[in-house]
Formats: C-alpha cells, sequence, structure tokens
C-alpha cells in the first residue's frame, strides 16, 4: 500500500472520533452536592399539641420559699424535619389568664395590671423561625413577647419522633429561664425583688400529634 493510500485509510478510521465529544466523568463532589440538594427539600411534618397530653410549668420564689405554677391553657405548632431544619419553625401561644399555682388569690393577683395584665395583654407568644441542631438535641431561636415587651431567646430542648396507631407522634421538652422584669411583669411594688424573685424557670414537656 503506497503512503498516500495508507493516510487515506487513516482520514477515514479517525473521521467518527473527530466529530465525537467525550464527557468526563462527574466528579464525587457533584453527587455529594446533589444528595445535600435532596435532602434540604426533604417535606416537613406539621405537628399540633396534644393538650391534655402536654404540661407547661413554672418555678419562682416568693418570700424565700420555691413555688411552682402552670398554664392550663396553650397552643403549639411544630413543622419539623430533621433533614430540613431551614424549613422547620415552631410557635407557641399562652393564654395567660389561665395561670394555675393552686392559690386562687395568688392567680388573682397575677393577673393584674401590674403583673400579667392579662385584660390589656391575653396571650403571651413564643414565635421561632430558626431550629439548629446541638450536640444534645435542638435548639429553637425565636423571640418572646410577654405584655408588650418582646426579647429574643433561644430554648433547647430534645425531639423524639414515635409512629403510634400509625400516626407521626412528637415529643418535645426542654427548660430555660428568663427574667420577669425584663418582660414587664412587675409594675409599682412588684418591680422589686425581695418579696418575688426575678429568675423564673420555665418547664415544658409536649405530645404533638401530625396533622
Amino acid at each position: 500500500m503506497t503512503l498516500a493510500a495508507r493516510g487515506a485509510l487513516a482520514a477515514v478510521l479517525l473521521a467518527p472520533l473527530a466529530t465525537h465529544t467525550f464527557s468526563a466523568p462527574a466528579p464525587a463532589a457533584a453527587a455529594t452536592a446533589a444528595t445535600a440538594a435532596g435532602a434540604a427539600t426533604a417535606t416537613v411534618t406539621h405537628y399540633v399539641l396534644d393538650g391534655a397530653k402536654s404540661t407547661l410549668e413554672f418555678n419562682f420564689s416568693q418570700a424565700g420559699a420555691q413555688n411552682k405554677g402552670h398554664f392550663r391553657r396553650f397552643t403549639t405548632v411544630l413543622d419539623f424535619a430533621a433533614d430540613n431544619l431551614s424549613a422547620s419553625h415552631l410557635e407557641v401561644t399562652v393564654d395567660m389568664s389561665s395561670v394555675d399555682t393552686g392559690d386562687q388569690e395568688r392567680d388573682d393577683t397575677l393577673r393584674d395590671a401590674d403583673l400579667f395584665g392579662v385584660k390589656k395583654f391575653a396571650q403571651a407568644r413564643f414565635t421561632a423561625a430558626q431550629l439548629v441542631r446541638t450536640a444534645n438535641g435542638y435548639e429553637a431561636v425565636g423571640r418572646l413577647t410577654i405584655r408588650d415587651s418582646t426579647r429574643d431567646l433561644r430554648v433547647p430542648f430534645t425531639l423524639r419522633i414515635a409512629t403510634e396507631q400509625g400516626a407521626s407522634v412528637a415529643y418535645m421538652s426542654g427548660k430555660t429561664s428568663l427574667r420577669r422584669l425584663d418582660f414587664g411583669v412587675g409594675q409599682g411594688d412588684w418591680k422589686a425583688t425581695d418579696q418575688v424573685g426575678n429568675d423564673v424557670a420555665v418547664a415544658f414537656a409536649l405530645r404533638l400529634t401530625a396533622r
């Protein structure tokens, strides 16, 4: 075969390769990003409070003694997905007139204008637009409003998801502390802390059901 013939044959054999584009294999990082994107779009579950099986309690000092109370009426809404915390949020609304410390006279005093002022400020509300994972569970990062005062608040909590009778159920519990005077709970003589302490411990144990 002449040199010219060999050149012509090579051109024929290589022509298909010249018009074909080869793609490099997708890097592992791309696969990881795709997985993360899928997790970020995980659907959140909407939970509402099972009030009959939930508690919202507080502890305070009065005349040197520790006292305990709770709220009989409150609501909680939790939208949650462990793999999509950016779309998860929490809202708690408390009926302040439902305070119960086991002492009717004290409860009536707490409802008065100088303390909870329930006629004007019927509800307290905590709204957390951000839930973050911690070493011990989660933290709700939000704002708490009592009376006409709103403060930033971070509330640590644990959350356990279970399936009961075919339905998703969430058990949420945690503790935090507040200073009542930060929220104006204590006007006039009640601003003094020698009889009623400023620090209030709050604890909650909630059962929430999926809707």
